[in-house]
Order: structure tokens, then C-alpha cells, then sequence
């Protein structure tokens, strides 16, 4: 079976006016589907591997046949993080954090204000095209940037949190503005979503 693009949760126009109806329908249709396509083609080379999640193929790259691995990590990395990238958003989010992931954020980063703070100075700081990550390590919070697609579960990591600072999840709307990017999206996150995930993490 291949691997498929699922459809957003939302209508394109549901997270506006932080992350504009364009920039959705580009994202989603053109650049997830790519990674998707791609990886598709990767994986048509080596069938045996067709079982196998996304997930599971990202989580063990040393596994995956030479020849496809740079795009297995490439286009599958994509196809994951954009999957938990929509599902962590929502139609009037954001907000405070709630539940479990409020109280550790609160201890391992003081408050809510100084974690939103040193996790759009990380992402901000990303070199080029990459991901800013909130992970669960030895029972506390940490923020990570990846290049590229990469994913922190080809770390052993288990993603709770991610923003995209990719130039294309912004750039129709922001421009340069990578910092306004990053302060606006707070007002999407679907911290119900993230609560999930930090159960699974907690694990």
C-alpha cells in the first residue's frame, strides 16, 4: 500500500489570521504531497519496506537500504512531521497550555511566557530550513532544532510539540519576518493535541 495525504483536519481558511489560507492550501497540497510522492518512489525500489509506518522506516534510518535512505530521511521525515504539524494545530487554539504538559512546562522552564520565549529564540536561531521541537529526555522538557526534515525520532526522541520554520510555512504572508511567524502561531496550537503526546512521551 502507499503511503497517502491525509486531508487537513480543518478548511484551509480555519487558522487565519496567523497562518493564512494560501499558505495552507500551498503547504499542504504541493509541499506535503511532494514528500509523500517521493517517498512513495523511495520505498517502490524496496517493497519490502511497504509494511512499514513512516514512523517506523524515520525511527531506524541505519535499516533502510543505502540507496533510499537520504530520501527516506528526506521525504519520510517530511511526510511525519507535516502529519503531526497540521494535527497540533486548530481553529481557535492556542491559548495556555493545560493538563500535564502546563505543569511541566512550568517546571522544568519557571512559566508558560519564558518557555515561549526560549522556544521561538531556538527556532529563530535555526540555520536555513528546519524544525524547532518541544521532547520529553530523562523526565524533563527539552527544546531541540533539526535541519531539514530530520526528526527526533531518528534521535529516540518523541516529538511532542514542533513549529515548521521552513520558508514555505510562512513566507507568502510573513516574508522575512521569521519572528512574527513564530510569536503569531502560539494563537493555533492545539494544546489538546500536544497533551496527547506528551502521555505517549511520558511512556
Amino acid at each position: 500500500m502507499a503511503y497517502e495525504l491525509a486531508p487537513l483536519p480543518y478548511d484551509y481558511a480555519a487558522l487565519e489570521p496567523h497562518i493564512d489560507e494560501a499558505t495552507m492550501k500551498l503547504h499542504h497540497d504541493k509541499h506535503h504531497q511532494t514528500y509523500v510522492t517521493n517517498l512513495n518512489a523511495a520505498i517502490d525500489k524496496h517493497p519490502e519496506l511497504a509494511s512499514k509506518t513512516p514512523e517506523e522506516l524515520i525511527k531506524n534510518l541505519s535499516a533502510i537500504p543505502e540507496d533510499i535512505r537520504t530520501a527516506v530521511k528526506n521525504h519520510g521525515g517530511g511526510h511525519v512531521n507535516h502529519t503531526m504539524f497540521w494535527q497540533i494545530m486548530k481553529p481557535a487554539g492556542g491559548g495556555e497550555p493545560n493538563g500535564a504538559i502546563a505543569a511541566q512546562i512550568k517546571a522544568d522552564f519557571g512559566d508558560f511566557e519564558n518557555f515561549k520565549k526560549l522556544f521561538n529564540e531556538a527556532a529563530a536561531k535555526q540555520f536555513g530550513s528546519g524544525w524547532g521541537w518541544l521532547v520529553f529526555q530523562a523526565g524533563k522538557l527539552k527544546i531541540v532544532t533539526t535541519a531539514n526534515q530530520d526528526s527526533p525520532l531518528s534521535e529516540g526522541l518523541y516529538p511532542i510539540l514542533a513549529n515548521d520554520i521552513w520558508e514555505h510555512a510562512y513566507y507568502l504572508k510573513y516574508q522575512n519576518r521569521r519572528a512574527d511567524y513564530l510569536a503569531a502561531w502560539w494563537n493555533v496550537v492545539n494544546w489538546d493535541e500536544v497533551n496527547k503526546r506528551f502521555a505517549i512521551a511520558s511512556k
